[in-house]
């Protein structure tokens, strides 16, 4: 009789647990679809923004919010420094600081409302129940294309290349021709980043703010203190060039472009590039204009000459042993550079694309000196190191596929008199031509090529007044 009594009083109290669930859960449920249609189309419960609850606002309260704080941002201001002193101003207007409301609006409309059906519901009932905090930080966005172009203007009005030690060879011995300087580069990487975090510490203060345009120096790769180090003791090759027939401004160009060269180290195991080394080449650094080709035409162009150069330093690195890494012949055969070389011992350099690059494989530093003999007309490259073993071999140039010149050309030019013709260009015929280089270490080759070139015939350039 007892053992039935307490199987009942099991019973009953089974029934009672599942009918105070039952309850439980249909309150739960009637509290969530109460709450649910209370919500309609506005932000869940408990859904934060910039630490304050948003939720059952709508976006469109949510946006307007957001515009009402923008506009406490419109009279602010933010400098920019550089060496302590403002160098540029922008207002937030200048650059349309504003907060994205939208975009925060929606992110904060998405709590419950998932495309993934667990989340979605899990969201909802943590919301509505209170069991969970959703917080976001809204954004401040802006247009910093201004930004970018006082960089620009800043990274070409402060920026100095560091300057390398220059040297001569005197008397067998090394000795300075000019000290190593430090150079300076503007952190342009960094300053946007910089900027974007004072335009985000809106949020906290609305005050007028400033940023540091900051640099870092750059030392240079050649020192005078390491001059002993260098390993120069000795002349090594030279390369020659015959300049005669050229117009004055030819000459000046090619002697600016040279005395760039004069001093340089190139370290062991380094490459030289021209492009860098003569850097840039306009009117701006000096250059005159002289006849240049350009689009198959002959024209007036800052820096005609500057090939003389490149042209020698190529001879000079041919006779040194050393590797040509890139060469680039001319279109057509110019006149100034057989007139002591065979055809095809030339080197074209239109930068930053068409360049001419050498590598230093010897064991020590190499020093270059160039001459200008305005006499005789010749351009000189000297290298200076320490020879080893290598032997060199060049072979004459084997010229085919010969054609004639072109029939003459007649440009009209309006800096000339009418009725006066000037000819610029002289007439070349086409070629082809090769010639081999190689570089002997003792019973071993190490360097193996060919140089070709492809001369288009060339027709004589006349220029007349009009």
């Amino acid at each position: 009789m007892i053992s039935k009594n307490k199987h009942y009083r099991g019973n009953f109290l089974l029934v009672l647990m599942v009918v105070f669930a039952l309850i439980a859960l249909g309150s739960t449920a009637f509290i969530f679809l109460k709450q649910e249609k209370n919500i309609g189309n506005k932000i869940y419960p408990n859904v934060y923004l910039d630490n304050q609850n948003f939720g059952l606002k709508s976006k469109d309260e949510i946006v307007d919010f957001y515009k009402k704080k923008s506009s406490e941002l419109k009279n602010t201001t933010v400098t920019v420094f550089y060496t302590n002193e403002p160098v540029a101003t922008y207002s937030a207007q200048t650059l349309g600081i504003k907060y994205d409301g939208k975009t925060t609006a929606e992110r904060a409309y998405l709590i419950g409302r998932s495309t993934n059906l667990p989340s979605k519901y899990f969201q909802k009932f943590l919301s509505i129940f209170n069991l969970k905090r959703f917080d976001f930080e809204s954004q401040i966005e802006y247009d910093n294309t201004e930004l970018k172009d006082f960089l620009a203007l800043s990274e070409d009005k402060y920026n100095l290349p560091a300057k390398n030690a220059l040297f001569k060879f005197e008397r067998e011995k090394v000795v300075e021709f000019r000290k190593e300087s430090d150079g300076l580069k503007i952190k342009s990487n960094q300053f946007l980043p910089d900027f974007d975090k004072i335009v985000m510490s809106f949020k906290t203060e609305v005050s007028n703010k400033k940023v540091v345009l900051n640099s870092e120096v750059i030392k240079p790769e050649i020192k005078l203190s390491d001059i002993n180090e260098y390993g120069i003791e000795e002349f090594i090759a030279e390369g020659k060039s015959d300049y005669t027939h050229s117009i004055p401004q030819r000459v000046h160009n090619l002697t600016l472009a040279a005395s760039k060269f004069n001093g340089v180290l190139i370290p062991k195991g380094k490459v030289l590039s021209f492009n860098d080394a003569v850097g840039d080449i306009s009117s701006l650094t000096g250059y005159q204009p002289a006849y240049v080709i350009k689009e198959g035409k002959t024209v007036l162009g800052d820096g005609g000459g500057v090939c003389q150069v490149s042209t020698t330093l190529f001879r000079a690195a041919l006779n040194a042993g050393l590797p040509i890494l890139e060469r680039n012949a001319h279109a057509y055969r110019v006149g100034y550079y057989e007139n002591d070389s065979q055809p095809g011992f030339d080197a074209t350099v239109y930068g930053p694309l068409v360049d001419l690059k050498i590598k230093n494989d010897t064991q020590g530093y190499i020093l270059i000196e160039t001459e200008v003999d305005t006499e005789k007309n010749l351009l000189y490259f000297k290298l200076y190191g320490k020879k080893d073993s290598r032997r060199v071999e060049i072979s004459k140039a084997t010229v085919y596929d010969v054609v004639p010149a072109l029939p003459p050309k007649y440009q009209d030019d309006p800096t000339l008199k009418k009725g006066v013709t000037k000819q610029v260009d002289f007439p070349a015929g086409g070629a082809k031509a090769f010639f081999t280089y190689k570089v002997y270490q003792g019973e071993k080759t190490t360097i193996d090529d060919k140089f070709y070139s492809n001369f288009r015939p060339w027709a004589a350039v006349y220029l007349v007044g009009t």
